[in-house]
Formats: structure tokens, C-alpha cells, sequence
């Protein structure tokens, strides 16, 4: 029975032991994170890459500004008018994120956490015309603003922190095993809990991929937005045109080339009996 006894306390220490050991691992792994914005040329433009056991597995290039209104008060003291403050996402923001089979987060931190951006992607299945279908997208945006800070906001009423949020998110839909590529604005509409407030996220030079990147660092086939084809089809449109109108010019030219030709070569026979005597 004393055998038993202190079994029983050292099983339980081993599976405590075991799932602490497991959460420090979640935990680092949720840690593995890396701000390479340094290599974008572009200097509104963030990169981020969260890693996993040594892998990368969810990959996020963008520039991001957010159109956040407030309230101050007016010059007699009494009324209140509406400002705008236009708040960029910076360049050497803190980063979190975590990545799992059918849901993943990046979180984003810039101005000692002043502001926070969450954006949450999801994987699903559904039938289509053309049989089963498995696609990613942006599910939910979360922005949290402090009124308070002093370099976006001045002489705000009632300072303080705000959560903006997207409802009903369905944007980047992209196919899975696919990165999201768009280089026009895309915007998503967010409402704060700052009374009677409206957000607006502005995104832009957007490629993303949160799922099933096979290389490390290296993002999937692209998926264009559907602006950024239609714009490259505007592009080349002209140019398609201008030559096939250049064949067709060429086309008859080489025709009636050919046509003009054969017609000097052909003998004229006199429709007038009299000239027949001129002949031979």
C-alpha cells in the first residue's frame, strides 16, 4: 500500500511536469517571431514572419494606416468637433503570432503598445459549382488606439483607450496553398467603441500567406486581387490591341501585295474582235 501510495503522488507530479512542459513550448513557439522590415525597400511597408519548430509558417507583407476620428472641443468650450487622426504603422513594430491547421493570429505593437493591431485568418471548406473548394481569408481585424497619445492625437475629450472592430470579416479570400497578392488600397471599416466612431483600416502592398508555406521564407503562387488584374488588363489591353491591329495592317498589305502582282502578270485578251488581227 505505501508503494501505491507514493506511486500515485509521482504520476501526477510527471503529468504536471509534462504539461507545463508543454505549455513553455506552445509558448516559445507562439515567441518565434521576426520583424524583417529592414529588407523592404519600400519604407511604409512592414514584413513579418512567425516561425514554428525552425519553419516558417505564416509570412505578412503590408503598409497600414488606420483614419481614426475624435472628439475636441471647439473654441467657445461648449461644442465639440470631430478631428482625424491619420496613424501610420511603423517600421521595428513588436510582432506576435501563433499558427495552427485551420486558424492563425499575427499581433503587431508600435508606439510602446499605444496601438495594437490583431488580424485573424481561418482555412475552410465549401462546395462550389466545380466540387469542393479550400480557401483561406482575413476573418477579423482588431485595432486598439489610445486617444491619449500626443503624437496622433491632440486635445482629445476624454483620452483613453479604444477597441475598433471589423464585423462579419470576409477579405483576402485567397486558395489554399496560395498567398494573397494585391498592390492597390484595400479598405475595411471598423466600429470603436468610442461612441458613434467608424475606423478605417487602409491597406496596401499587401502579401500575405498564414497556411502551408512549403519554403522557409519563401511565399506560394501568388493569388492577385481582383483591382490588380483588372488593372494589369487596362495595362496591356493597348499594347494588345496596338499589335493586332499592326498584323491586320501587315496581313493586307502582304494581300494586296500578292494580288497585284499576279493581276500584272496576266495576259489582257481584247474583248474587240478587231484586235484579234494585232495578236501573234
Amino acid at each position: 500500500m505505501d508503494l501505491r501510495a507514493r506511486a500515485v503522488p509521482s504520476v501526477n507530479r510527471l503529468r504536471v511536469l509534462l504539461m507545463l512542459f508543454h505549455a513553455v513550448a506552445q509558448i516559445m513557439a507562439e515567441q518565434e517571431v521576426e520583424n524583417l522590415s529592414g529588407l523592404s525597400a519600400n519604407p511604409e511597408k512592414d514584413i513579418f514572419v512567425v516561425r514554428e519548430n525552425g519553419t516558417t509558417c505564416l509570412m505578412a507583407e503590408f503598409a497600414a494606416k488606420f483614419i481614426v476620428p475624435y472628439d475636441v472641443w471647439a473654441t467657445n468650450y461648449v461644442d465639440l468637433i470631430t478631428e482625424q487622426a491619420d496613424i501610420a504603422l511603423t517600421r521595428g513594430a513588436e510582432v506576435k503570432g501563433r499558427c495552427g491547421h485551420n486558424e492563425s493570429e499575427l499581433q503587431v505593437f508600435w508606439v510602446d503598445r499605444a496601438y495594437a493591431l490583431k488580424m485573424l485568418f481561418v482555412k475552410e471548406s465549401h462546395n462550389t459549382s466545380k466540387g469542393p473548394e479550400a480557401t483561406w481569408r482575413l476573418s477579423k481585424v482588431q485595432f486598439v488606439y489610445d486617444s491619449s497619445e500626443k503624437t496622433h492625437f491632440k486635445d482629445a475629450v476624454s483620452p483613453g483607450k479604444h477597441t475598433a472592430n471589423s464585423h462579419h470579416l470576409s477579405a483576402l479570400v485567397t486558395p489554399v496553398g496560395r498567398s494573397y497578392e494585391c498592390q492597390a488600397q484595400q479598405t475595411i471599416s471598423l466600429d470603436s467603441s468610442d461612441p458613434q466612431k467608424t475606423v478605417t483600416m487602409i491597406l496596401s502592398a499587401v502579401h500575405i500567406q498564414p497556411f502551408d508555406i512549403i519554403s522557409d521564407f519563401v511565399f506560394s503562387e501568388e493569388h492577385k486581387c481582383p483591382v490588380d488584374e483588372r488593372e494589369q488588363l487596362e495595362e496591356t489591353l493597348p499594347l494588345i490591341l496596338g499589335l493586332i491591329l499592326g498584323l491586320v495592317i501587315v496581313v493586307t498589305l502582304v494581300i494586296y501585295h500578292i494580288h497585284h502582282k499576279m493581276t500584272a502578270n496576266q495576259v489582257q485578251i481584247p474583248r474587240d474582235r478587231s484586235q484579234y488581227k494585232h495578236m501573234g
